[in-house]
């Protein structure tokens, strides 16, 4: 099973989907990390010309494991309709069932103050600040996906609404 994530940066989907692979006993696969040892490796300068490599490297992870019949949990920002095809195609490719999931912080006021107040767990890598997180392109959805809310849900919750929501194994 394939579990996509998907959500601008601070509405609280890394949290979730930490969360959710840890219960489930998943593959957890972040963005950011796979970004940064792609940088790390020297290939690139900095984040912010990677292009797609990331997402490349995750997509191939994701089907060597779900390919192994593990549940993968896929942590990223998935902001365009190109990157949602190709996480629903590595599981096709597998046969594996897939669950999206949109994480959405309503309150404006609250998002703001979790991006601006955010620390990064991840070595090197910069956080966008409010307005960055704002300009970022981010394509409206165009297909069923499980949504949570974060301005009303806790992180606990949330997490809890994508374990009961996954489809059968």
């Amino acid at each position: 099973m394939l579990i996509i994530f998907s959500g601008l940066p601070g509405t609280g989907k890394t949290a979730i989907a930490s969360i959710a692979a840890r219960e489930l006993g998943a593959v957890y696969l972040r963005i950011d990390s796979l970004e940064m040892g792609i940088i790390r490796s020297g290939l690139v300068a900095d984040q912010w010309n990677l292009g797609p490599a990331g997402y490349c490297a995750a997509y191939a992870v994701a089907l060597d494991n779900l390919k192994n019949g593990m549940t993968v949990v896929a942590d990223s920002v998935n902001p365009l309709k190109i990157t949602r095809d190709a996480w629903r195609d590595v599981a096709i490719q597998a046969a594996a069932p897939y669950l999206e999931i949109e994480v959405v912080c309503s309150d404006e006021a609250e998002h703001k103050r979790r991006v601006e107040s955010r620390k990064s767990d991840v070595e090197g890598l910069c956080l966008p600040n409010w307005q960055q997180v704002m300009d970022r392109e981010y394509e409206p959805w165009n297909r069923e996906r499980l949504v949570l809310d974060t301005a009303g849900l806790s992180v606990t919750e949330s997490a809890r609404s994508v374990v009961a929501a996954r489809p059968p194994a």
